[in-house]
């Protein structure tokens, strides 16, 4: 379904226990088909943020639309439209895989075919073996299949690959984008920001309640935040380095004027979780690198 508004719309939220104001005014939109990033540190306000979406939760004040329905208001046909993958996993009984996706996809209105979603997570395999016999990370596969069971137009993951090995955390990447390519918007929330870089289109990072800053994948933390450290050894033994946007035209340089390469060469390229550090810790990338280096390190200019 498409939407002429965003399919998530967030004016100055706020949500306080007490005098303690777990949300602080953020503001920020999803559009239709955009898988957006929520990123934050634990106690930063993040959860509190998508229970408020989800209609889970309250908000003391601000505007919050979702599907263009206000959360707290919303009905069962609205909820109906939503899937949501909590970050804990269920006790399901002794209820089968199949069992159990069959119940839930009674509840939808047009629902996936259960061997679909089963062969989506992977879990072929296990499909008539009784949830409460799975592993920790196959229990979380049936979370992410009954998040996607009902053909959900909005699918929020609260870090779905908890407890994955590496192999299932790609096939899990895979079926995201499956799924976007379908027209699903997504809001994740993960620890992973290697998993944030794959999947997102954009991010905002929260950090004590606010929204400290929100935009492309690869634009999060501004352009200096990007800027490559080229490290080296003088001839003296000396450390040195130097941000810059040409770092091969650097390397070259130090090169030719050194005759060779020079001693402990190498090229940093800040990572989105470099970034992030920087943006949740108050300074750039750069500084928490600097902070181990050695005594005698030289910042050029």
């Amino acid at each position: 379904m498409e939407h002429s508004s965003p399919v998530v719309r967030v004016r100055d939220l706020r949500k306080s226990y007490g005098n303690f104001e777990a949300v602080r005014g953020i503001s920020f939109d999803i559009e239709a088909g955009e898988t957006f990033a929520l990123l934050g540190p634990n106690g930063a306000g993040k959860s509190t943020a998508i229970e408020i979406l989800e209609g889970y939760r309250d908000r003391s004040s601000g505007e919050v639309s979702v599907l263009g329905v206000d959360p707290q208001r919303g009905g069962l046909a609205w909820k109906s439209r939503l899937g949501i993958v909590l970050q804990s996993t269920g006790e399901s009984g002794n209820v089968t895989v199949t069992e159990q996706l069959t119940h839930f996809a009674g509840l939808y209105p047009r629902p996936r075919r259960v061997a679909e979603v089963i062969e989506a997570v992977g879990l072929e395999a296990k499909a008539k073996t009784r949830i409460s016999k799975l592993s920790g990370g196959q229990r979380r596969r049936v979370d992410v299949a009954l998040g996607i069971i009902g053909r959900p137009e909005l699918l929020f993951l609260d870090e779905p690959t908890t407890g994955f090995d590496p192999e299932a955390r790609h096939q899990f990447w895979d079926l995201v984008r499956r799924l976007k390519a379908e027209g699903t918007t997504i809001l994740l929330t993960t620890h992973y920001l290697d998993e944030a870089a794959q999947l997102g289109d954009r991010a905002g990072v929260i950090n004590d309640g606010l929204l400290i800053d929100i935009g492309a994948i690869g634009e999060i933390g501004g352009t200096d935040a990007r800027v490559p450290l080229v490290r080296w050894r003088d001839a003296s033994g000396r450390l040195q380095e130097k941000r810059t946007q040409e770092p091969a035209r650097l390397v070259a340089e130090l090169g030719a004027a050194s005759g060779g390469e020079p001693a402990d060469l190498e090229v940093i390229r800040p990572s989105l979780e470099d970034i992030y550090l920087g943006l949740v810790r108050g300074s750039r990338p750069s500084n928490d690198a600097a902070d181990s280096l050695e005594d005698d390190t030289e910042v050029l200019a």
